[in-house]
């Protein structure tokens, strides 16, 4: 009798483990989406779309979905990272797959460092680069802890909740026109394909695409018999990034219908101040703040992810390479600002990210040698050649638009 209420106990923190790590990697992928670009986006197609960015946000949801669902599925059955599905679709693909994440990572790392910064500067006053240091220390902090999985999982949760509930409360005080945003989501008056596009990229792009499937094979969460579990934690993390925005875009909607012109250098710092006065600008310090550090925990977990399985060294001093991958963003931030160049060659390779790692899984799927006797729902693979198709699009444009930015 007692050993069978011990072995109860057992599985019920076996159960309560598991569920923490997929909420952690659920809120992982979610607090990486939401970073400082992620408030400038929304603010921007809210000024320009007004309610009609609710049907771009509605639209961007269904296609993040569809994404996390097929590439978080694929690495679980496959019990394989991304680069590794590549290299077994392409010899050689995976390599370029590493490089491209760990080189958008580092680059826009540099930004969320940044971003972080001035998170703190609008609490405290203190010089953006003094926080920008501080806040990379905070994040080495978590990767020396002895449980850094752990830790970085609770950081995710705590953070993201935090930034959900400051950015509702600013959305109560804006009273944004909720009738108008509701009807406009399903009926549009103004519909622009390049913002959806742009969404999925923002919400699911890059290093965010493979971070909470990355995060739930290392707990050792795959399989078929976790594919449930995984569906679950891939949706849960679009649907945390998605509240964030939909609260967001609310409050930006309520400041701009009254006619106020958005700071084109700091536009949702122009809402914050605007609903709810000082006080208002200081919850927006703490959610760019927030939102900075998550997405620099989530970068150099994912990029680090992406290079260990390439490299002996680096799998074997996996801690050691993601706190010099924080160290070398940090010090870049705080020596040079955001070097253009860098962040335009990481902007162009960061679009290509999205369409390559999704069809290259999508082929991986109907290979028995990478899923073995799995069958990989048919919806799913025509709702991800569907995404695949548009952001292929977006990472053409993007190439053209960009390369010659760099001479």
């Amino acid at each position: 009798m007692a050993s069978s209420k011990k072995d109860l106990q057992q599985q019920q923190s076996s159960s309560k483990g598991k569920w923490g790590v997929l909420l952690g990697a659920a809120f992982l992928m979610g607090s990486s989406a939401i970073g400082p670009g992620f408030l400038t986006q929304t603010a921007v197609f809210t000024d320009q779309l007004l309610a009609s960015f609710g049907f771009v946000i509605l639209m961007s949801i269904i296609l993040d979905v569809g994404v996390q669902m097929n590439i978080w599925r694929i690495i679980a059955v496959s019990r394989m990272r991304g680069q590794d599905i590549a290299n077994k679709v392409l010899p050689g693909l995976g390599y370029f797959l590493a490089f491209a994440v760990a080189l958008g990572g580092l680059a826009f790392n540099i930004g969320n460092v940044g971003g972080a910064g001035l998170g703190l500067n609008v609490i405290f006053g203190m010089d953006a680069r003094v926080g920008a240091i501080i806040t990379g220390i905070i994040a080495i902090g978590i990767f020396l802890s002895k449980e850094a999985g752990a830790a970085m999982d609770q950081i995710a949760r705590i953070l993201g909740v935090v930034m959900i509930v400051l950015t509702l409360f600013v959305a109560f005080q804006s009273d944004p026109p909720v009738g108008e945003a509701i009807t406009r989501t399903f009926a549009p008056t103004q519909l622009d394909v390049f913002a959806i596009i742009t969404l999925v990229g923002g919400t699911v792009g890059g290093y965010i695409t493979f971070a909470g499937g990355h995060r739930l094979l290392d707990a050792g969460i795959s399989g078929k018999e976790n594919l449930h579990y995984v569906t679950r934690s891939s949706i849960t993390g679009v649907l945390i990034a998605s509240i964030m925005r939909i609260f967001l875009f609310l409050a930006v909607l309520g400041v701009v219908v009254t006619g106020v012109k958005l700071d084109a250098n700091n536009p949702a710092a122009t809402v914050f101040l605007e609903a709810a006065g000082t006080i208002g600008y200081k919850m927006f310090g703490l959610i760019l703040w927030a939102a900075g550090i998550t997405s620099v925990i989530g970068a150099a977990y994912t990029s680090v992810s992406f290079l260990k399985t390439l490299s002996k060294w680096v799998d074997k001093n996996q801690k050691l390479v993601t706190i010099g991958f924080i160290i070398i963003s940090t010090i870049i931030m705080v020596l040079v600002g955001q070097p253009a160049t860098l962040l335009v060659v990481a902007g162009a390779v960061n679009g290509l990210i999205l369409p390559i790692g999704l069809g290259v899984l999508l082929i991986a799927a109907y290979k028995k040698s990478i899923v073995g006797d799995y069958k990989h729902p048919l919806w799913l693979t025509i709702f991800g050649a569907l995404v695949f198709i548009a952001t292929a699009y977006l990472a053409i444009v993007t190439l053209i638009d960009k390369v010659p930015q760099l001479f």
